[in-house]
């Protein structure tokens, strides 16, 4: 009985820490997602590998909620790094995907 009722409580624990959504810092806010054909004028500042959870107890999580949260946190990061855009540069590939981050914005300044 002890058992069923601690997995049931771990089960419910990892549900709603992972029903807690993502936000975008102050920074990250500012942060837009343009194509590489937007970015010519931009100075290129670097790269971010973000990573979320892509399957929870072996399911698979929507690859839409998946590559929403991944924007959140190359956002956030960008915003880390000085940028204020990034550009995907990998597709997503088990809740993982590659962003360069640009200054496009007074890139010179």
């Amino acid at each position: 009985m002890k058992t069923r009722t601690l997995l049931i409580f771990l089960v419910a624990l990892l549900a709603s820490a992972c029903a807690a959504p993502m936000k975008l810092n102050a920074g990250g806010e500012k942060v837009r997602v343009l194509d590489p054909s937007e970015v010519s004028s931009c100075r290129e500042l670097g790269r971010t590998n973000t990573s979320v959870t892509w399957a929870l107890l072996g399911v698979e999580r929507p690859e839409d909620a998946i590559g929403k949260e991944l924007r959140i946190v190359a956002r956030n990061s960008a915003s880390r790094m000085g940028g204020d855009t990034i550009v995907p540069l990998t597709v997503i590939d088990k809740g993982e995907q590659t962003f360069v981050v640009y200054k496009c914005i007074n890139p010179d300044g």
